[in-house]
């Protein structure tokens, strides 16, 4: 199969996704409140969702938010005033679950991006942005062709660089303000 042709389904695929999105709109804003209103924000997610959400850290540091990548050994002990961005695609990842229910505990907000909204996750978190996007174990090509949850973890960057986009825009920063923030140690 040419790379052309998968290249025009991953675009049409991540085009629905972000679509579907539309229904999540006043989610995403809440969060986005939730995200620039927050002491702290910490990010988590497994394997290739993690991967998206680390992305998503970056650029709110960027931003100049307080932002930890949960599982690193600079990543604090979470508390109230926090807030968890949290990816899983079963919403019932045990490592996730467990991280939600202590933020819960310490009351801190939970923001999941999910592709169950019945999930574990779900139930725990503050807000929920539902993913139409197959789940790591889905095998058959109904919800996407693309194999296990790429579509999903594709949806997470998107919502992650929306998210910043957002709050970028609303601050009134420029690239330049943003600019030294950057890493200088590459």
């Amino acid at each position: 199969m040419p790379v052309q042709i998968s290249l025009d389904l991953i675009a049409a695929e991540n085009s629905a996704a972000v679509r579907a999105l539309a229904s999540n709109g006043a989610r995403l804003d809440t969060a986005a409140q939730a995200i620039r209103a927050a002491d702290r924000v910490f990010l988590l997610g497994a394997g290739r969702s993690g991967i998206a959400l680390q992305m998503t850290a970056m650029r709110l540091m960027h931003l100049g938010l307080t932002a930890h990548v949960v599982g690193e050994v600079t990543a604090p002990a979470i508390r109230g005033g926090d807030v968890l961005v949290v990816a899983s695609g079963s919403g019932s990842t045990a490592g996730i679950v467990r991280a939600a229910q202590t933020a819960v505990d310490v009351g801190a907000s939970v923001f999941a991006i999910t592709a169950d909204g019945a999930s574990e996750v779900s139930k725990l978190a503050t807000v929920t942005i539902l993913v139409e996007a197959a789940r790591k174990l889905d095998r058959d090509s109904a919800v996407s062709a693309q194999y296990a949850g790429s579509l999903f973890e594709q949806t997470v960057v998107t919502i992650g660089d929306a998210l910043f986009h957002a709050l970028w825009t609303e601050s009134g920063l420029s690239a330049d303000d943003l600019w030294p923030r950057h890493s200088n140690l590459e």
